[in-house]
């Protein structure tokens, strides 16, 4: 009989892991949903995974818990109430699954993904299955089956501390610089995607053209500059549902022969072709059906070269496409810009690219509505929006020509991309007051930007939404100057910003944000020689600060190394638990209980 007791001891200690907690996991990822006696269940019920919901890495199974009776399942992963990227009010914005402007009952079958913050996420936590024998939690539950064949018993978290609400913090002038020193740092991100074609246009796939003369199938073109000097690539195609708008330079020894024999130059190489509606088309590229003409809104005339002047040459090209869905593209119509370009050697140019989509009939109106930044949050490379008076536009940057002098098209400011641009300017016969106002507004652009947007769906009525834009010049006292004049050579944006709201869907605001001009003198007998002309180098810098201070994370949380519940030494353990260490093993009533154990089989053998 005492063999037995060893033998019972034995296995009780077994029984006893050293540290028992479990961890929470966002999903199980990995594990497969299995049928588990968890509850009342009608026969033939089983929890089934479901991984058809797009933008969400994790495996998401349908559930079945004792509030939904019978065979009604919950979904998990509802449509948002906010929609933070429905940013084109009245039309369905590319890849966003909450957009109600889409009419889609599965927006996987048209997107490829869904955008962070179009579905809800969702939380677990798992211990081992065989813990359990029955569940009376009013939580969702399910049994998943991870890859080693281990059934873990897991239940949906509902923490409060998931949905924290982030305090905003206040900027101003005095506390700017150490926010800025405190948060400061560079952070440049890029992307790269690639997608095969499905049978239908997905966004992002490249549209497809048809050239009956000669029975050539091609891809939509939008030329986009590459290098330093922005040089003109041919070969990038435009993506379906991607409206942009690119820019790049021309360069030609011989003007002359180029401006009539050149067809970047002519409007009529443009739309000398067809368009197809969906891919399909290419099976059958005689039936017309599957081919959208491409209409000009105006008519254009070809290059004439008269004398020294090449007349009639393209320098802006305007794309408008509209969709219907998985239907493919309805209707396709251009527009041009034109200009003369002096015959000399050398000669250069830029020309415009601009795509824009639409849903079919549409109506104008619509379309010309301005876009949103973030609904309500800023989106990461999206436009940050200014306000001058009560006119909404773009914060801008400097732009440069083919040959380095400013131009007067500018770089928009993206949301949380730090960038630097620069060009020359050429002065002028000016006096020191005229050329400052200039060198500023060829800095800051026009018009000089009041305030910035909050958030990216502010309102220009509504004064709350913006931030006044705080400002620090040069101090002409400090250059020690008597004959000189004192410009700015150099503007530092600066854009404090944090994330605020839910954990679980945080929204981008901007804090505040800076002027800093860097400036130096040059001698004013510049300005007085009219012989004499000189260039100054300027330069734009845009930083991004993140601000966001971290809440406190969650406690509380089970790992998932435990193998036994909470409460499975109870009462013993709170007995004989001092204070705070009751949450802590200890060694003390496991003893305890075993002396027990073995007392009461000495009882019985006697």
């Amino acid at each position: 009989m005492f063999t037995s007791q060893l033998a019972l001891l034995q296995v009780f200690f077994l029984m006893v892991p050293v540290g028992v907690r479990p961890q929470p996991s966002p999903s199980p990822s990995g594990a497969v949903s299995t049928q588990s006696n968890l509850g009342p269940r009608t026969q033939g019920e089983t929890l089934q995974s479901s991984s058809e919901v797009p933008g969400v890495s994790t495996v998401s199974p349908t559930v079945v818990t004792p509030s939904a009776p019978g065979n009604r399942t919950v979904d998990l992963f509802p449509v948002l109430p906010i929609c933070v990227c429905d940013l084109t009010p009245g039309a369905c914005d590319m890849n966003c699954c909450c957009d109600r402007d889409c009419y889609l009952l599965h927006p996987r079958t048209v997107f490829s993904f869904c955008l962070p913050g179009s579905v809800r996420s969702s939380s677990w936590v798992c211990v081992d299955n065989s813990l359990i024998f029955r569940s009376n939690s009013p939580f969702p539950s399910r049994v998943f089956m991870d890859s080693n064949g281990i059934k873990q018993f897991c239940v949906h978290v509902n923490n409060s501390k998931l949905t924290y609400f982030q305090k905003l913090q206040k900027v101003n002038a005095s506390s700017f610089q150490a926010l800025a020193t405190e948060f400061g740092g560079e952070s440049f991100t890029s992307t790269f995607q690639t997608q095969s074609p499905p049978p239908f246009y997905r966004a992002g796939d490249p549209i497809l053209t048809y050239f009956p003369k000669w029975s050539v199938i091609g891809l939509l073109r939008q030329p986009a500059g590459v290098g330093a000097g922005g040089l003109c690539a041919e070969s990038n195609p435009a993506g379906f549902l991607e409206s942009k708008s690119t820019t790049c330079a021309r360069f030609f020894k011989n003007l002359a022969d180029s401006c009539t024999l050149d067809p970047t130059l002519n409007a009529a190489s443009y739309h000398n072709f067809t368009v197809l509606k969906v891919p399909r088309g290419l099976s059958d590229l005689q039936n017309t059906k599957f081919q959208v003409p491409v209409t000009p809104v105006s008519q254009a005339d070809s290059p004439l070269l008269a004398g020294n002047t090449c007349q009639n040459v393209v320098s802006q090209v305007i794309y408008e496409i509209e969709t219907n869905g998985t239907f493919g593209i309805q209707k396709v119509s251009i527009s041009f810009g034109q200009t003369n370009l002096t015959v000399e050697p050398g000669t250069s140019f830029q020309q415009h690219f601009i795509i824009r989509f639409r849903a079919f009939q549409q109506s104008t109106a619509a379309s010309l509505t301005g876009f949103r930044s973030g609904n309500p949050g800023y989106i990461a490379e999206k436009p940050l929006l200014a306000l001058t008076g009560d006119r909404r536009h773009s914060m801008t940057l400097l732009q440069s020509k083919g040959d380095g002098t400013c131009s007067i098209k500018r770089h928009e400011v993206q949301f949380g991309v730090n960038a630097i641009s620069g060009c020359k300017l050429r002065l002028k016969r000016v006096d020191c007051s005229h050329l400052q106002q200039e060198i500023h507004q060829t800095l800051h652009g026009s018009p000089r930007p009041e305030h910035v947007a909050i958030f990216g769906n502010a309102d220009p009525a509504q004064k709350g939404e913006w931030t006044r834009i705080l400002s620090r010049n040069c101090s002409v006292s400090a250059m020690h100057c008597t004959s000189c004049c004192v410009i700015p050579v150099s503007l530092e944006i600066q854009i404090l910003w944090a994330y605020v709201g839910l954990q679980s869907n945080p929204q981008a605001h901007v804090s505040g944000a800076r002027f800093l001009y860097h400036c130096q003198p040059i001698q004013t007998f510049f300005l007085q020689d009219s012989q004499q002309e000189t260039e100054v180098p300027l330069t734009t810098v845009v930083t991004f600060v993140d601000i966001t201070q971290k809440p406190e994370p969650p406690r509380g949380q089970p790992r998932m190394d435990w193998k036994l519940p909470l409460d499975f030494f109870f009462p013993f353990k709170m007995v004989f638990s001092r204070g705070v260490d009751s949450q802590k093993g200890s060694v003390s009533p496991i003893l305890i209980l075993c002396l027990l154990l073995l007392g009461v089989l000495n009882l019985e053998t006697k």
